[in-house]
């Protein structure tokens, strides 16, 4: 196994992994950002107010987009086990 093929494995990697983890994690981003401006405003100083929407708003994103994810990991996962012959020699 060179060098080449661990980067080259390594990137595939963080690559899927920002794929998978992107949507639900822009959008808890964007739900506290939210939150967080409406506590500014109305000067609400409780910390655990934001926990609620962005749960919701996480399981609504894993509704979506879960077949696409779970594309995704199995292409992913289909290429690593198809390609494991070639990454022992």
């Amino acid at each position: 196994m060179g060098e080449d093929l661990i980067i080259h494995l390594g990137q595939e990697t963080l690559k899927t992994t920002a794929l998978l983890a992107g949507p639900m994690l822009i959008s808890a981003l964007v739900i506290g950002l939210i939150v967080s401006f409406l506590q500014a405003i109305t000067q609400i100083n409780e910390a655990t107010l934001t926990f609620i929407p962005k749960i919701v708003v996480v399981a609504v994103v894993i509704l979506i987009a879960g077949t696409w994810m779970m594309d995704v990991m199995s292409q992913f996962t289909i290429g690593l086990l198809e390609n494991i012959v070639d990454y022992i020699r």
